[in-house]
């Protein structure tokens, strides 16, 4: 199970992007990376295929590591390291483990 979820707001922790945030669109589980809203944004240039779609350079996210995010927690107003607990109808929750807050 991994520690970030999609819809999750995540800080960049390392590489050319390092401190931006942003919302997790997708992970992808078979290479171990996420889509990040605005980070690790690169150039493609794609050709123009029907009448109506537009050619030309593009800038589309490409996906980033796992071990290069970390879930932001609103409260500590930085980047958490996130722990589980255990509910008693059998449900886990992640939590900062600072603050304690459910994220």
């Amino acid at each position: 199970m991994y520690r970030v979820r999609k819809g999750d707001t995540v800080s960049v922790i390392k590489g050319r992007d390092r401190g931006k945030k942003g919302r997790v669109v997708a992970i992808l589980t078979g290479r171990d990376a996420a889509l990040v809203e605005g980070v690790n944004v690169v150039k493609k240039h794609r050709r123009r295929t029907r009448q109506d779609q537009q050619g030309g350079i593009v800038n589309i996210e490409s996906p980033i590591s796992l071990a290069n995010i970390m879930p932001f927690c609103k409260r500590c107003n930085r980047a958490a390291r996130v722990g589980f607990t255990f509910l008693q109808d059998g449900s886990k929750n992640r939590i900062c483990k600072t603050c304690k807050e459910v994220v």
